[in-house]
């Protein structure tokens, strides 16, 4: 089983929307777990106080080193890599995902206010990574994205496995466009070719146009593909 373990200030996030849909009846049906753990059971302070100021000045507070460590000890048993969601880190990606669901489970670092001690993360080797170019309010989120996911991609965890090899970003391009009933709808017709029974044609088409959607839309992604 897959074991995602969450270290946060605000544990009641979770599993927030993973509760639902295909994550939320893959977690129903034992295909992963959730283990939440409250950073702030860890303080040694009376009043739970788990930050402090920042050495050298500047805005916001700074996670405690010794808070943090302990309850990542807590977590001492947990397989798989110790992730701080972090701008500076490294891209999740699908590739990144697909890394992920092959490891026994992950363990994620929420981080909030300014974030936390550099110390913490160089004395547990703590795998740093960024959902995007922009700032959240704290991990959770990010967490929560990146466990989707990998969630996904876990055995079973989808019944037609086919559907998650034809989507975005399988062999580099961007999946094409999607049609359904009716055949015609505010005048506009769904491609012939899709409704011509030719198998061989129809799949021509659907590469056709993830090349010229990803080409479009993406030239950066275009770029890689034409290279790799």
């Amino acid at each position: 089983m897959w074991n995602a373990t969450v270290l946060s200030l605000f544990p009641e996030m979770f599993p927030g929307t993973l509760d639902f849909s295909i994550s939320g009846k893959a977690l129903k049906k034992g295909l992963w777990s959730l283990k939440k753990i409250n950073i702030r059971d860890f303080s040694n302070d009376k009043n739970g106080k788990v930050d402090d100021v920042p050495f050298g000045g500047g805005h916001g507070m700074v996670l405690k080193p010794e808070v943090l460590d302990k309850a990542l000890k807590s977590a001492a048993y947990d397989k798989g890599p110790r992730i701080y969601l972090s701008p500076r880190g490294r891209k999740f990606d699908q590739s990144f995902a697909k890394e992920l669901s092959k490891e026994k489970g992950v363990v994620f670092i929420c981080g909030r206010y300014e974030g936390v001690d550099e110390r913490f993360l160089n004395h547990n080797d703590i795998q740093e990574v960024s959902v995007g170019d922009y700032i959240l309010s704290g991990g959770e989120i990010g967490a929560q994205l990146i466990m989707d996911a990998t969630i996904r991609l876990l055995p079973n965890v989808i019944g037609n496995s086919k559907g998650l090899i034809e989507e975005s970003f399988e062999g580099g391009l961007l999946e094409y466009p999607l049609y359904t009933q009716p055949r015609v709808w505010n005048g506009i017709e769904v491609p012939e070719v899709l409704i011509s029974g030719d198998h061989k044609k129809i799949e021509m088409w659907k590469i056709k146009m993830s090349e010229e959607i990803t080409k479009s839309k993406r030239p950066d992604l275009w770029s890689k593909y034409l290279k790799s």
